[in-house]
Formats: C-alpha cells, sequence, structure tokens
C-alpha cells in the first residue's frame, strides 16, 4: 500500500472551516450523543507500542479487558497503523504504531507516535470528538487537517482533526476530531467495558488549556484523577485508564 504524507498548509478564519478536495459534510453519527450542553464528548483513548510489539500488545490488552482488538488497518497520510476494541458508551481505545514510511517522519501524528513508541510506548493520548471542529479548529488559528484510516476490507474511514502538533510536548492535553463517516470505531465488535477512571499526570490540572471547561463538563461519568508529574517519571499525560468490565475493575498503566 502507498503512503503518502498530507501538508496542511491552509489558515483559516472564522468562517472558513477545513473545506477542502469537496470534503465539507455534516456531522453523520447519531447515536453518539453528546453529554448534555457540551459541544463535545470523550470519543477514545489512545496507547502507543512498536510495531514489532504490536501483536503482543494487543492481545495482552485485551487479555485484561476480556475483549477483543480489531485490526483497523493503516492511516495512509500518517504513516501509522492500528488496532481497536470496541468500549460501552460509544468509545473505543486504540492501539496504535508507527510505520517504517517516510510519512511517519513528516506529519505531526506520526512524528508524535514514533517519538513515544521509540520512548518504550504506553498511554499517550485522549481524544474528544465534535459535531462541528470550526469554533475548535479557530482557537487554534489554524485548518484542522484530514485523515482517513484503510481498513483491510478496503473500506476507509474518514474525519479532521486538530491540536496534534501540541500533544508531542504537552501529553496531558487532548487533541480534537469530527467524524466524517458513519461507521464509528465503537462499532467495530462487542463493547463490554466501560471507561469509569482516567489517571493523568498534570500539576495544573489543563489549566493551561483553552478547552478545560468543555473536556471536563463533557466527561460524563467519567472521573478525572489528577496526579503530580512526580509520581509518573516526571513525564505528564495519561498514566492509567480504569474501566469496568463483566469481571470486575480492570487499571491499564
Amino acid at each position: 500500500m502507498s503512503l503518502s504524507p498530507l501538508t496542511d498548509t491552509k489558515r483559516m478564519g472564522k468562517e472558513r472551516l477545513w473545506i477542502a478536495n469537496g470534503l465539507a459534510r455534516k456531522w453523520s453519527f447519531a447515536p453518539l450523543a453528546m453529554v448534555q450542553n457540551s459541544p463535545m464528548r470523550l470519543d477514545h483513548v489512545s496507547y502507543v507500542t512498536s510495531h514489532d510489539q504490536l501483536a503482543d500488545t494487543v492481545q495482552r490488552l485485551g487479555s485484561r479487558l476480556g475483549s477483543t482488538f480489531v485490526d483497523g488497518g493503516i492511516h495512509p497520510r500518517f504513516g501509522t497503523r492500528n488496532f481497536t476494541a470496541s468500549l460501552k458508551n460509544g468509545q473505543y481505545i486504540e492501539v496504535v504504531c508507527p510505520l517504517d514510511h517516510p510519512a511517519t517522519e513528516q506529519t505531526p501524528w506520526g512524528k508524535a507516535v514514533s517519538k513515544k513508541a521509540n520512548e518504550g510506548g504506553g498511554w499517550f493520548t485522549w481524544v474528544f470528538s465534535t459535531k462541528d471542529i470550526a469554533p475548535i479548529a479557530t482557537k487554534f488559528g489554524r485548518a484542522a487537517t484530514e485523515g482517513h484510516r484503510t481498513r483491510p476490507n478496503g473500506t476507509d474511514l474518514k474525519w479532521v482533526q486538530i491540536g496534534v502538533n501540541e500533544i508531542t510536548d504537552t501529553r496531558e492535553f487532548p487533541f480534537f476530531i469530527q467524524w466524517l463517516s458513519a461507521d464509528h470505531p465503537s462499532q467495530d465488535g462487542t463493547p463490554l467495558a466501560e471507561i469509569e477512571k482516567i489517571v493523568i499526570a498534570d500539576t495544573d490540572q489543563l489549566a493551561d488549556s483553552w478547552f478545560k471547561e468543555d473536556i471536563l463538563a463533557s466527561l460524563g461519568d467519567v472521573t478525572i484523577e489528577w496526579v503530580d508529574p512526580s509520581t509518573n517519571d516526571d513525564q505528564s499525560g495519561i498514566v492509567a485508564v480504569h474501566l469496568v468490565t463483566p469481571g470486575g475493575v480492570v487499571v491499564l498503566d
């Protein structure tokens, strides 16, 4: 499969979103309702591993959860690939790895995943979806980036995303996504577990984020436990995710 990077050089104003190549579309996945009065929702959490360790990581996490990961395929523009496990509440876990391809080091997502993999992998980021990414993109002062994932059966899953540039060095921050495809990854499998709590190392508890209030308001029943980065090898970001499974609470760290 041929991989090609996407270079985003467009700027945007309040009235201009990510319109490119005729891809301006309406939100199309109605079953994933937003938390009341919130413009976004917790969509998925992302765990990084190396390509060599991908199969072992997926097997290990899946065994802990009692869930099966599905081969999600390749992100052609970013030089990465993933496996996903469906969760309740329209959420999912992604295990992602870098590929040996130039696109991996030519896009913010590819570089961030590669950097985390080279550090040994582990929890990487959390992602919030929205029906309208325009106000978020306006805050960033740039256009959202188009993304797509080619599944093993040849179908494409499409979205736009923004905020990836920032998570390389501020891993406590999430990034944001607007789905263009109706077949959300949470539908790939039978959800057995649900996120109960996310432990995040961040002294400032998102104080520097433009979206702190929206993020916290959109979590629903998911709680956040803030810990000092000194307890996490002085690294900020996700430390662990607690999930309720049929066998009890499982902590993935």
